[in-house]
């Protein structure tokens, strides 16, 4: 007697069974991982406590009060007021905000723009000549003083500055992607697709692309990071997010003049920088072991 095949039925319920198995061993996996745990928990908290925090404080980010200016923490300024009266948790709150959102969006299209000029200048040997010293161009000046020179030309606005970030970064991301690809571009299987005439688009976002996003996620962890440091650098040098925005640079450009006297206008945003940047900077470490191979092979043995 012959085993009667599968139906098309058993298949897809076997399809979805191994999904969720593959799935759940993927989380375990990341559950082992404690950098990737504590990392992705201290910016999950710095988040919610980012938006939800100003909705139990009666104050507003610019709401200014001279007779209360420069109070310590108290019941009513949970972390005191600056040199106009203004709440320094409200601000705090809101400059975190300002600055997730710049370090978000630099990432995100610092990625998008990188992937491309990596994945092209790997595949196509005249165009990488081209894009590769436009890159290293950009990479030869200091981060701090590019993005200075260019918002000197445009102006200190939030999507200038954005914008700016996405200058000085992209090609740390292109670099990485660009090298990736000329390993996988060198592989049989890809020769074997040039032979069976897959079209180029196709190799390149289906087979080539996959290979590096291990290495992109990394990367665009660390470019988060360092976004929020040069923002808060930047607002810090007066051409960042202009006031009387709340922003965590400018917070602490206030209060470098009244260090002594006003401890809080310099303590609690400079901590709120050092979280946001600690957290992005273990769950990059992490999310690199979790996404190396011969890391998941002695997670998998332990």
């Amino acid at each position: 007697m012959t085993d009667t095949p599968p139906t098309a039925e058993e298949l897809k319920a076997a399809k979805n069974r191994l999904k969720q198995e593959q799935r759940s061993l993927t989380i375990k996996r990341f559950m082992a991982n404690r950098l990737a745990v504590c990392g992705l928990g201290l910016t999950v908290v710095i988040c919610l406590v980012a938006f939800l925090g100003p909705l139990i404080s009666p104050h507003g980010p610019l709401d200014i009060n001279p007779i209360n200016r420069l109070k310590p923490p108290s019941m009513e300024n949970w972390m005191g007021t600056d040199n106009f009266g203004r709440d320094i948790y409200v601000r705090v709150m809101y400059g975190t905000r300002a600055s997730l959102l710049i370090g978000f969006s630099v990432a995100l299209l610092s990625s998008v723009i990188g992937v491309a000029i990596g994945l092209y200048s790997a595949y196509f040997k005249p165009l990488d000549h081209l894009l590769m010293r436009i890159t290293d161009g950009l990479m030869a000046f200091p981060a701090i003083l590019l993005a200075i020179s260019v918002i000197a030309v445009f102006g200190p606005t939030t999507q200038n500055v954005i914008l700016t970030l996405v200058v000085v970064y992209t090609p740390l991301i292109a670099r990485v992607v660009r090298s990736n690809a000329l390993v996988v571009k060198e592989q049989p299987y890809i020769e074997a697709l040039h032979a069976l005439g897959s079209s180029t688009t196709r190799i390149i976002w289906r087979h080539i692309f996959p290979n590096t996003v291990s290495s992109l996620i990394v990367q665009a962890s660390f470019v988060f990071a360092v976004s929020i440091i040069t923002e808060a650098m930047l607002s810090f040098l007066g051409v960042g997010i202009p006031a009387p925005h709340p922003s965590l640079g400018n917070i602490l450009y206030d209060g470098k003049n009244v260090i002594t006297s006003a401890w809080w206008m310099t303590v609690f945003p400079g901590a709120m920088i050092i979280g946001i940047v600690l957290g992005q900077n273990i769950l990059g470490d992490g999310l690199r072991d979790f996404l190396d191979p011969h890391t998941n092979k002695a997670v998998s043995k332990r």
